[in-house]
């Protein structure tokens, strides 16, 4: 590890910095605004640049994210991706009660400076061809204009509805003057499912806040980039992709390469080989999709009531399930460990008297952490409890399991009504979340021969369809084909 300058360097090598000689592989610059899902999915497609194109990149983070989880997934990662840390920046000034949204955008335009000399730096010692930016960092595309990379790129670890809904939010701000929240009728966007308003992403629910013109800021923003990579895949969202795939004036193209989600048989976020062990094992002693397994992703958590009822209805349910719980978030704070997965109290003096006595044949609680990808693809799951997170959806999406959607911030509730509504590959909880219509919503998606099957089908279908995309000519292995040899047909000149 080298330091310089306040930029803390993991990876780089003097070889690897030195010389100019011609026929060095593609080199990509990748800025990680916070939080494990946006580092993960970006991590992934830098795999697969290196794995497909013989690519190397650089994975910038920001000093706010530094914990534990993330430095030992950066050190995980192959040779070929290195990653550098961005000087501290001082965010003093704003509120104490500052968005989340807020502070990632305050913190990516107040890094320009660092990020100029980062990229000014790379262009010197790599073939360096473009530069990517995640959805909070599109005011970084400054720092490449000034640093004088040629193809600056934006990655958007979500999916095609919100892509849609952010790229239409200059436009929806002037022509709506109220708040979404009190929309008599859905927003009806080109290809995309409506969205009723309370559940349109939860940064767009109060116009008074920072966060609100951010937001719309970025939507402005996003068209200065040369192409928008999207994670996420054409079966799960066809209209949307049809027409966002239509040429437009002023709009980049869009590209659909994913599902980019964690494949390595090994997981280096977690040092704790006992209780990672002993879920699997667990697994290993029940029928074929016989458990539901509930996460809240590695930034969620429940108010305690919330916490109660979901215990209550597991227990209702008579499914088996695998739950990783952690203690209940403070007045509400359902983002509570959005920078840090760890729970922050043993969660289980938090649970319903009796619980854990009563369901210790059915049941399993693992306290803040679960080996997500290898408990998706052991046979024994049979239904996820999802916050619906993203990345979560993707790989449920990708083991073909069929889900309860139980969103919490960010874009989940609109997540969820594409799941539920829309794609047809979950059962939503009513937002009430009384023990009972918990119970019946995972019986229904574990065994119901209605709705349930519906889901079940649809999910193994598109788990086929995924898998198709990223074989050899499938739609997003030559998306992303056509992405690269645009950045290498003169992106470094």
């Amino acid at each position: 590890m080298e330091e310089a300058n306040g930029v803390v360097i993991r990876g780089v090598t003097a070889e690897a910095g030195a010389g100019a000689e011609a026929g060095r592989p593609p080199h990509v610059a990748m800025l990680v605004t916070p939080g494990m899902g946006h580092l993960i999915p970006l991590a992934e497609l830098a795999k697969r640049l290196a794995a497909r194109h013989g690519a190397t990149a650089t994975l910038i983070t920001f000093a706010s994210t530094a914990s534990a989880t993330q430095r030992a997934f950066l050190a995980s990662l192959p040779p070929a991706i290195t990653s550098l840390s961005l000087p501290p920046v001082d965010l003093s000034d704003l509120p104490a009660d500052a968005a989340i949204e807020t502070l990632m955008s305050e913190e990516c335009v107040r890094i320009v400076p660092a990020l100029t000399n980062i990229l000014s730096g790379l262009k010197d010692t790599t073939r360096l061809v473009a530069f990517v930016a995640d959805l909070f960092g599109a005011d970084s595309f400054d720092a490449a204009v000034a640093a004088g990379v040629a193809r600056r790129c934006l990655f958007f670890p979500t999916n095609l509805h919100v892509l849609t809904l952010i790229l239409h939010l200059p436009e929806l701000d002037a022509s709506i003057p109220g708040e979404f929240r009190d929309l008599a009728e859905p927003v009806r966007l080109p290809g995309c499912v409506p969205i009723p308003g309370p559940d349109i992403l939860s940064p767009l629910q109060d116009k008074s806040n920072p966060c609100y013109r951010w937001m719309v800021h970025h939507g402005r923003r996003y068209r200065d980039a040369e192409a928008i990579l999207v994670n996420s895949f054409d079966a799960v969202e066809p209209d949307a992709a049809r027409n966002l795939r239509t040429p437009q004036p002023g709009r980049p193209p869009v590209y659909t390469i994913g599902p980019l989600i964690k494949t390595d048989a090994a997981d280096a976020t977690d040092d704790k080989k006992e209780p990672r062990a002993a879920c699997l094992e667990w697994l290993d002693r029940q029928p074929p999709k016989s458990v539901i397994f509930v996460s809240f992703g590695s930034g969620g958590s429940l108010p305690a009531e919330q916490m109660r009822e979901l215990a209550l209805g597991l227990e209702l349910s008579g499914q088996r399930f695998l739950w990783v719980v952690r203690s209940p978030s403070d007045e509400g704070a359902v983002n509570a460990n959005y920078y840090d997965a760890e729970s922050k109290r043993d969660p289980l003096p938090y649970l319903p008297q009796g619980f854990v006595k009563r369901t210790r044949e059915a049941g399993l609680l693992v306290p803040s952490w679960a080996p997500q990808i290898k408990v998706l693809a052991h046979e024994a799951t049979g239904g996820f409890l999802v916050h619906c997170g993203w990345n979560s959806v993707l790989e449920g999406l990708a083991h073909g399991v069929p889900m309860v959607a139980w969103p919490l911030f960010a874009e989940q509730r609109q997540n969820a009504v594409v799941l539920s509504e829309g794609v047809g590959a979950a059962v939503r909880v009513p937002d009430t979340k009384r023990r009972e219509e918990i119970a019946a919503a995972v019986r229904e998606v574990m065994a119901g021969q209605g709705k349930g099957a519906e889901v079940r089908a649809k999910v193994a279908e598109l788990r086929k369809a995924a898998a198709a995309g990223l074989c050899e000519g499938g739609a997003a292995t030559t998306a992303l084909d056509e992405v690269v040899r645009k950045w290498t047909g003169g992106g470094d000149e």
